[in-house]
């Protein structure tokens, strides 16, 4: 008989603790400032550690910034996958849901996880040496993801242009709650932001992307 493996307990050592304070606190640190305006003295004090624990645990300041964003991606991707859970059988619009779903819960979650979108959108205003591994780790995914699904909607007779313009048009609904948040509360009040009004947002962007893409496919 096979065993079966069992998960290794998490890392509950001081270090392990000190490392993750510091990852809290540079996310924290890093969305609120940009990478080249927060410092590694505040993001310290910020986690109670000692500055000698960023040169131990990441080499530097730059090190950490990237352990950052990698950590806090791959925390937001495991809370809420690309298809939210909705098989890769299920038909292109079940799987297109799902996807909406999950770039507006990474995007917009208010917990820990949602981290990740603060420092996606200050890395795509204020661009570093991280960008180029965080497209190729995430966003290509993600546009590669999108491009499959709308492509199956829409046939084969639209150009991979039109294909990939459709599916950015789609990711573009979901960065808008993102990106002009200050202003949407302003104008429609913090409570679209909800759990609950999330799923409607997921409802809407959908309908109306596929009534969107039926017209391309209509069309051609």
């Amino acid at each position: 008989m096979t065993a079966v493996s069992t998960p290794a307990p998490p890392d509950t050592s001081r270090q392990a603790q000190t490392r993750l304070r510091l990852l809290e606190a540079a996310a924290r640190e890093f969305a609120e400032h940009g990478f080249h305006h927060a410092t590694v003295r505040d993001i310290c004090k910020r986690a109670d550690a000692n500055v000698a624990a960023v040169n131990y645990h990441f080499g530097d300041k730059e090190g950490l910034y990237n352990a950052t964003l990698q950590h806090w991606i791959g925390e937001a991707v495991e809370q809420f996958p690309m298809l939210m859970g909705v098989p890769e059988s299920a038909p292109p619009e079940d799987r297109l849901r799902g996807f909406i779903r999950g770039t507006l819960s990474r995007m917009l979650h208010a917990g820990a996880a949602g981290w990740h979108g603060q420092l996606m959108a200050r890395e795509m205003v204020e661009p570093t040496a991280a960008l180029d591994g965080m497209i190729a780790s995430s966003l290509k995914p993600m546009c590669d993801l999108a491009n499959g699904i709308v492509r199956e909607i829409v046939g084969p007779k639209l150009s991979d242009a039109e294909v990939r313009s459709c599916a950015m048009s789609v990711i573009g609904q979901c960065c808008i709650y993102k990106h002009a948040r200050p202003v949407v509360t302003r104008l429609f009040g913090e409570e679209i932001y909800s759990p609950e009004s999330i799923e409607v947002l997921a409802d809407h962007v959908t309908r109306f992307s596929l009534a969107a893409l039926e017209c391309f496919r209509s069309a051609k």
